[in-house]
């Protein structure tokens, strides 16, 4: 069976590449599922999303990955993230920190966007790091 060619970047450094079997994402227009031979497509990513590699072997790659690109093209899948962490490398306590402070300021100001992007990465990077959010 084809395989798909992953490369997940950002513009620090290589988060992941390698080759899987389904790659699952989030875009502005929803959740979308790459399997090989998949028509090509381009998308927009959201902020505070998380994307999911299945590999044949039952090891998932998950990253919370927050705005960028994805792009499919001849079993090619490049996610271009603005920003994106391994869900191995989340620190949980410093996410879990980070949400309360974010919640903090949106429930003071609910007109605070800076404070909501915030909430969205912290969440994005617990559900990365397989925690209940």
């Amino acid at each position: 069976m084809a395989k798909l060619r992953i490369g997940v970047v950002s513009p620090e450094r290589e988060i992941w590449s390698g080759e899987a079997d389904m790659v699952i994402a989030k875009t502005v227009d929803g959740e979308i599922g790459i399997m090989p031979n998949h028509a090509p497509v381009l998308g927009v990513l959201v902020e505070g999303g998380v994307l999911r590699i299945r590999r044949g072997d039952g090891d998932d790659v998950i990253a919370a990955v927050h705005g960028g690109f994805i792009s499919v093209a001849n079993n090619d899948v490049s996610v271009l993230a603005e920003t994106a962490e391994l869900g191995s490398e989340v620190n949980v306590a410093s996410a879990r920190d980070a949400l309360q402070r974010a919640l903090a300021s949106v429930e003071a100001d609910n007109e605070d966007a800076e404070a909501q992007i915030e909430a969205k990465r912290a969440r994005a990077r617990l559900r990365a790091a397989g925690e209940e959010v």
